[in-house]
């Protein structure tokens, strides 16, 4: 009609801000029917309706709900990553060590602890049955990726002298088994809240401490 402009395919952007991509407002549809309703109880047709687009659209980029899912888990997997306090040059002291293995820590919990993060893993687990690449991307993009990141950042603590002997990824399993403990189970089967700020900051202290008297570097006798 005359005076009338035709509507994008995609939302007008606020100024200073891209607008959002048709594949970022389905995932970001998806994710929130998954998260209500479960990946069975979830319907392309809510999904479609939720994103503005047609159910055609939905398949042309994605081809199944299964694939829908896999990319909504490795987009949110990628957020779980933390090396961001392990990307600092090689600390040179033990309080830099104690400093940054902490702060690795109380991120690393803050973030898994998360409602949007524990639904991820919910669902991973509950179609790992029949789709269990999604588990597998979600383990590789998230756990995987941050054990590797600190093994590495322990390596080079090592190789300045403040860790004592030992593999690294040994050490990094050891640190992120004392940090969790079991928590995240009790978190996934929703047995017990998230954990406060004060919590979260104790466990990262004591995992931090617990590691490093595991493995304090060798003095030789004066």
């Amino acid at each position: 009609m005359k005076g009338k402009k035709a509507v994008s395919s995609t939302q007008h952007a606020e100024p200073g801000r891209p607008e959002q991509s048709v594949r970022e407002r389905v995932l970001k549809a998806a994710f929130g029917v998954f998260r209500k309703r479960g990946f069975s109880g979830a319907s392309t047709l809510e999904i479609a309706t939720r994103a503005k687009v047609s159910k055609r659209d939905l398949y042309a980029l994605f081809g199944s709900k299964h694939a829908m899912l896999a990319a909504c888990i490795k987009e949110r997997a990628a957020r779980m990553r933390r090396p961001r306090e392990l990307a600092a040059p090689a600390p040179e002291s033990s309080a830099a060590v104690a400093a940054t293995l902490t702060e690795f820590g109380t991120s690393i919990l803050r973030v898994v602890s998360h409602p949007d993060v524990l639904t991820v893993h919910r669902l991973a687990v509950a179609e790992s049955d029949r789709a269990p690449e999604i588990a597998r991307t979600l383990d590789r993009n998230g756990r995987e990726a941050n054990h590797a990141a600190l093994a590495d950042w322990l390596a080079k603590a090592q190789a300045r002298g403040l860790m004592g002997a030992g593999d690294p990824a040994v050490m990094a399993a050891h640190f992120l088994a004392i940090l969790w403990g079991g928590l995240l189970i009790q978190l996934l089967l929703r047995v017990r809240d998230a954990p406060s700020a004060k919590e979260i900051e104790s466990r990262a202290h004591a995992a931090t401490q617990a590691l490093l008297k595991l493995y304090a570097p060798f003095r030789a006798a004066p």
